[in-house]
């Protein structure tokens, strides 16, 4: 990761650099407060129409978000108190990872087919109900 900023930075002066800064926590803080708006405005369409639930003010509504992030959270947490091998198990199980795809087209070529026809009369047995039923003795 510090070779990914030495590279990025190499060639920026430091003016530069702390704009860059500056800027980018002003619009992490200003995506923040336009989320807990967007999550206050969708809550108080949507839930005291459909469910009878009280409206919410906007820090209720910046609560309920992160309330919301804490328990569904899953892999991505960044949490710096679990293990790294942990954090690399959930990232290798993640649905993100395409390592393996780059496999995927050559293999469709090879078995794809044959595989996919199999699949199918197994799909197609399962739905075939038989026609007399063994009796029990």
């Amino acid at each position: 990761m510090t070779n990914f900023f030495t590279h990025k930075f190499r060639k920026k002066s430091p003016l530069e650099i702390f704009a860059i800064i500056v800027f980018g926590a002003i619009a992490i803080t200003g995506l923040a407060i336009l989320f807990g708006f967007v999550i206050m405005w969708l809550w108080n369409w949507l839930m005291p129409l459909i469910f009878g639930l009280p409206a919410l003010s906007y820090w209720q509504a910046v609560g309920l978000f992160i309330l919301l992030k804490l328990l569904l959270g899953g892999c991505s947490s960044g949490s710096k108190s679990s293990s790294k091998k942990s954090n690399k198990k959930c990232r290798s199980d993640s649905k993100t990872d395409f390592s393996k795809w780059k496999h995927y087209d050559q293999f469709w070529k090879e078995e794809g087919d044959k595989h996919y026809k199999s699949y199918i009369e197994r799909q197609t047995d399962l739905t075939q109900e038989p026609t007399s039923k063994p009796e029990l003795e």
